[in-house]
């Protein structure tokens, strides 16, 4: 894969990894998931991001169960993987991290959880939290953590707080349609050596509908969503993370890094969906 994103620890990642958002709500499904994971690894997909509220656990299940299977087939080693988790706000108390990091870590089957974010932020302080990380990361529980959901302001509020400027990643909503974490946040974080990792980079599926992004992309023997992630990952410092199941989606999302665009392609870009002239409300959903 030629995009890679470097974490402040100089970490080298594929800067396309796949989410697992509502993953695990229903055991009905959940041999279904466990086999489009392991399509995914086979693909060559090795960035994998989930978390605690995703199906309540259920997502770690599948995920743990899914990277089970593919070592023990051979399909890929532990060092050659990169799982993301994210600990709830409510349990992001000093101690609260430390058991939800054992649950998680316990589903996943996983010694080790390579980047371990709080979800967004809650009641407890900053500093409890950041503590928090920091004992999971002495006992060998976490590599590095960072946020989700943290605009400018809170980066700034966290790297005030003792050891929050260990921080080694900021996950929000970043897409052609959402661009407004590309006007001030990201460029905050491209200073700070940190990546931006971008969830529902297609907007949930909606930019794959898109009629003038189909016609450019249709130029570059592209599709609409493969032309949306690959304008993330010519951002700098943007590791995408779109969720998919359907083996055409996967082989079609990762092949996006693949592509290869032009100054004109980004302008055309530009001009279909403008970058924003002022700083807005950082998107959620």
């Amino acid at each position: 894969m030629r995009h890679v994103v470097r974490f402040p620890d100089g970490q080298l990642c594929p800067a396309l990894g796949l989410g697992t958002w509502r993953l695990g709500e229903s055991a009905r499904t959940r041999q279904a998931e466990v086999k489009a994971l392991r399509l995914a690894l086979e693909i060559g997909y090795r960035v994998i991001d989930t978390a605690e509220m995703y199906g309540e656990g259920g997502a770690e299940e599948v995920v743990g169960q899914a990277l089970a299977e593919a070592q023990r087939a051979g399909t890929v080693t532990r060092d050659e993987l990169f799982i993301v988790s994210k600990v709830y706000p409510h349990n992001a108390s000093r101690i609260g991290v430390r058991t939800a990091c054992e649950r998680s870590r316990r589903r996943m089957g996983l010694d080790r959880i390579d980047l371990y974010l709080l979800h967004w932020r809650g009641a407890h302080p900053l500093a409890e939290t950041v503590a928090g990380f920091e004992a999971l990361m002495g006992l060998g529980h976490i590599a590095r953590w960072g946020v989700s959901n943290f605009d400018v302001a809170d980066m700034e509020e966290l790297s005030a707080v003792r050891g929050g400027a260990a921080c080694a990643a900021d996950q929000v909503y970043y897409s052609l349609g959402e661009r407004g974490a590309g006007h001030a946040l990201l460029p905050w974080l491209q200073r700070a050596g940190m990546p931006l990792m971008a969830y529902s980079p297609i907007d949930q599926g909606a930019l794959a509908g898109s009629a003038p992004l189909a016609a450019l992309a249709q130029r570059l023997g592209a599709s609409a969503a493969q032309l949306a992630l690959a304008w993330a990952l010519h951002q700098g410092g943007v590791m995408a993370i779109p969720k998919a199941q359907r083996e055409a989606h996967l082989r079609e999302n990762f092949a996006a890094a693949s592509l290869t665009l032009t100054v004109e392609d980004l302008a055309a870009l530009d001009a279909i969906f403008p970058p924003p002239r002022r700083k807005t409300a950082l998107a959620m959903v």
